[in-house]
């Protein structure tokens, strides 16, 4: 579900998002990842650090996080409208370290 964010565009939780485009098993532990500090968003130059899991992110967002001792950039290219198969989660995003996310 996407939520309008004025006239900033479309955005999506940020537990959400991470859970459809299948970066984590579940919602949960998306939520935590966010919560503990753990995401830096990358937005028009700014450099934005959410502690809560309901942080709209959008299209265009430059996601970084850490998932065990690798360290991902992802692109946002589009909301999911559900958790769907590997193939379309990852329609979602662009890969800038060139890491496979699916396979950590």
């Amino acid at each position: 579900m996407s939520a309008p964010q004025g006239d900033l565009g479309e955005a999506q939780r940020a537990d959400i998002w991470l859970f459809r485009a299948r970066l984590f098993k579940s919602r949960g532990l998306a939520g935590r990842l966010v919560e503990s500090g753990g995401l830096r968003v990358e937005r028009h130059g700014d450099v934005l650090r959410p502690t809560r899991s309901s942080f709209g992110l959008r299209v265009g967002d430059v996601l970084v996080f850490h998932r065990g001792e690798r360290l991902f950039r992802l692109r946002i290219a589009g909301l999911g409208a559900r958790r769907g198969p590997a193939t379309e989660a990852q329609q979602l995003y662009e890969n800038e370290t060139g890491e496979n996310p699916h396979h950590v």
